[in-house]
């Protein structure tokens, strides 16, 4: 079941929607407000604003929800395409006028080109480990026109580990999450958050070139990935 797709649904069908519970494996599970997702350009935090601002040329946002982001960069005049893994989502970026959406899973695809692969909110973390991630970095690469980029913002998790146990195991910034809505609980799924030290020399060992661009207050911060010449 599509359990994060229903409470977006909800949300836009007949808000307010009810509690969306994100269980993770590091400590006790968090609400997410699901409002968040349809936030508008106005409600965007400036590191999100930042990654808009460096996109350029045909657009594929990743892990795009209901498609806020994009409809921002529409509204700009890009050429841009919604992706995600939730049916649900996808049908709401199509309704919320998102002429370019589509369901599908990054990993996977194998659908054209683009300048700029844009993955906000975290999205990066869908490669779901630093294996993962190096493997991504490898693969993508067919999916960048000449001279394309990948944006993204990630954050360094230690700041987690001051008031709880450290994992014995992994690199620390691997997590798995599940949702939980209306009672009804998700599969568990990996993520992957990963500090700018371990993402530059990922990036050099896989043939890209890392900046970070942008950084917040929140531990969070935004890089841009070109390919080396």
């Amino acid at each position: 079941m599509d359990v994060f797709g229903e409470a977006l649904k909800d949300q836009f069908i007949k808000p307010p929607a009810d509690i969306l519970w994100v269980h993770n494996s590091y400590d006790e599970p968090e609400e997410m407000p699901v409002e968040i997702y349809f936030r508008n350009e106005a409600e965007m935090p400036e590191l999100e604003l930042e990654a808009l601002k460096q996109c350029k040329g045909k657009v594929l946002d990743v892990g795009a929800g209901v498609g806020s982001h994009a409809l921002v960069l529409q509204k700009r005049g890009f050429d841009v395409t919604g992706m995600d893994i939730s049916p649900a989502a996808v049908t709401i970026m199509k309704q919320r006028g998102l002429k370019k959406a589509i369901e599908g899973n990054i990993l996977e695809y194998k659908g054209g080109k683009y300048d700029t692969l844009l993955f906000m909110m975290n999205g990066i973390g869908l490669t779901g480990s630093l294996a993962g991630l190096k493997v991504f970095l490898k693969t993508v690469k067919d999916l960048l026109n000449p001279g394309g980029q990948l944006i993204f913002d990630s954050s360094d998790l230690m700041y987690l580990y001051q008031e709880i146990a450290f994992p014995q195991r992994g690199y620390y910034g691997e997590v798995s999450f599940r949702y939980e809505y209306k009672s009804v609980k998700g599969n568990w799924f990996k993520w992957v958050y990963v500090d700018k030290k371990t993402l530059k020399d990922l990036a050099a060992e896989t043939g890209w070139n890392a900046e970070v661009i942008f950084e917040d207050q929140q531990d969070q911060y935004l890089a841009r990935l070109t390919l080396g010449s």
